[in-house]
């Protein structure tokens, strides 16, 4: 074989072309390059030497990131017992505290106040003596605590009730919605918790829905002159199997529905997790109809941090939304004791600092 007049310069050592120019470039001869790169002598490496200039340069980037993660996210307080100024209302319950505060109810409000919350939930606050709703709402009113949710009504945990469209039920229902009034203004809330009860098996799901919208539709006119609000809240099939109302957009569908200000939706964020997931996009799809959060991390139903939900993305979200209702704490402690409620108080410093 011939070489080609490109390949015959390259053998012979004289200038080198570009191999598929239409005219050749001439560039340096090979020689001129040689001898350019034999009097090049790379610097000498010393092992010692190189992992010390390694070692500095790696701390110098490390602590450069360090300083920059401290200046962008603010620092939580170092001690839980002092008062925190948080952004949202979250709502301890009765007994979170209580190693803490002592058994006294009283006395648990003033160790809620005194830490920074700014609201309490007590779903059993109907079935207190009205002495006692007396004296926790005068001692919130004090202290400047919100009341949050009570549970409005009997919840029918493994036989239709709503969803049968059974009168008798209905009427039952309605009475108790008439109770709840009282107790309301009696302790100062604004918010109550519906569940609409079983599903009824014998009956077609859109036969339910309508029985469940009509039964909320005559307990709204109940609230709507006293300017109270039923949330109504779906719970995950997993801890309570069976039950109607179950999803978000389900109940969703159901206050649009019922079309009254006084029928709103309770996002309890730990059990939507778990039927539904999706919850920062099923927050903003139902907002106009969302009056209140409740939470709890999964597993485990305890404080944030505690499982896999980003609550600190969650808080912020709701808070730039210009959320200014309750988030209802309806959740356990992780640990045991003192140590377990100053864990919470912690959790939500650093959940709240967004």
């Amino acid at each position: 074989m011939v070489p080609s007049p490109a390949r015959r310069f390259l053998l012979n050592n004289r200038y080198i072309y570009h191999l598929h120019a239409p005219r050749p470039a001439l560039l340096k001869p090979i020689a001129t390059i040689n001898r350019i790169a034999s009097n090049h002598k790379p610097e000498k490496m010393n092992r010692r030497s190189f992992m010390k200039k390694s070692a500095v340069a790696s701390a110098a980037i490390a602590g450069n990131s360090l300083i920059q993660q401290a200046s962008a996210a603010p620092s939580p307080k170092s001690d839980p017992l002092e008062k925190h100024d948080f952004k949202l209302k979250y709502a301890p319950h009765f007994g979170m505290f209580k190693h803490s505060a002592g058994d006294s109810l009283l006395d648990q409000l003033q160790f809620i106040a005194d830490v920074g919350f700014r609201a309490l939930e007590d779903n059993g606050m109907k079935g207190r003596d009205i002495v006692t709703q007396e004296k926790i709402a005068s001692k919130m009113a004090n202290l400047g605590l919100e009341m949050g949710v009570f549970v409005a009504h009997t919840i029918y945990w493994t036989e239709p009730n709503l969803a049968s469209g059974n009168t008798e039920m209905l009427q039952a229902f309605l009475k108790e919605i008439k109770e709840s009034v009282e107790v309301a203004k009696r302790v100062n809330a604004k918010w109550m918790t519906v569940v609409p009860g079983f599903v009824d098996l014998r009956q077609d799901p859109s036969y339910q829905t309508a029985h469940v919208v009509e039964a909320l539709r005559r307990a709204s006119e109940i609230l709507e002159p006293h300017g109270l609000v039923m949330v109504l809240e779906p719970l995950n099939f997993y801890n309570h199997p069976g039950l109607f109302l179950k999803e978000i957009p389900q109940a969703y569908q159901i206050c649009q529905s019922v079309g009254s200000p006084s029928c709103k939706i309770l996002d309890d964020l730990y059990h939507q997790q778990i039927q539904e997931g999706n919850l920062i996009p099923n927050i903003d799809l139902a907002w106009d109809e969302i009056a209140y959060f409740q939470l709890g991390d999964n597993p485990g139903r305890n404080e944030p941090t505690t499982g896999e939900i980003n609550y600190k993305n969650v808080f912020k979200h709701i808070y730039e939304k210009g959320f200014n209702g309750i988030v209802g704490m309806e959740h356990g402690n992780s640990k045991p004791g003192k140590e377990g409620e100053l864990a919470v108080i912690r959790a939500y410093v650093g959940e709240d600092s967004f």
